[in-house]
């Protein structure tokens, strides 16, 4: 049964009024009772991942990607901080597999659960391109700016579009700088939910 305040950072309005959640991860929250201040921080990056999708979709209509996979990433790559909350307010990796194993359990195919242990791995190998956008938008949500990790994203969107480099970057470094321009407002929305 999920808490009060938990109900709340999953309807919360205020600015920047990040779009809900998929009903099937707010199911899950709710379930697990999870804190308030990861529903409130998954909003805000499933948000940041939305619009960056948009982008892509309008920019690089060649890109091939699962758009609903990179949004379902977003909105659930840290839910296991529920099971290690300890790791909402300081460093830790346990809840990238405690994710992976939760939404795994719940009926989760491995092929989404998958970005529970991804997201914070961009410089492994062979990452698909819905991997490195969910990366990116746990980064940008904050205003945090990742040269390596902007440069494989960027690689994909050459490749597929066929345009200069330079011509790539401009375009990506103007939206992801829009992004992180409001990364203050994002963290005052966060800070408003509790941990615990």
């Amino acid at each position: 049964m999920a808490s009060e305040a938990l109900r709340r950072a999953l309807v919360d309005g205020a600015d920047p009024d990040p779009r809900p959640l998929p009903d099937r991860v707010v199911d899950l929250l709710c379930r697990v009772d999870a804190p308030p201040r990861l529903a409130a921080h998954l909003r805000l990056v499933h948000d940041v991942a939305w619009r960056l999708v948009g982008w892509v979709e309008r920019e690089y209509p060649k890109l091939e990607f699962d758009r609903e996979a990179v949004l379902f990433g977003a909105a659930t790559h840290d839910i296991g901080k529920a099971v290690h909350p300890e790791e909402l307010s300081g460093p830790g990796h346990a809840h990238e597999l405690g994710g992976y194993e939760l939404l795994y359990e719940s009926g989760v195919d491995a092929e989404l659960a998958r970005f529970a242990c991804t997201h914070g791995t961009w410089s492994e190998p062979g990452l698909a391109v819905e991997d490195l956008l969910v990366c990116l938008a746990d980064k940008v949500w904050k205003g945090a700016r990742v040269t390596l990790l902007e440069d494989l994203v960027l690689d994909h969107l050459v490749a597929c579009s066929g345009r200069e480099r330079w011509d790539v970057f401009g375009g990506m470094d103007e939206v992801l700088g829009d992004l992180a321009a409001e990364a203050d407002v994002r963290l005052a929305f966060q800070a408003r939910h509790p941990v615990a």
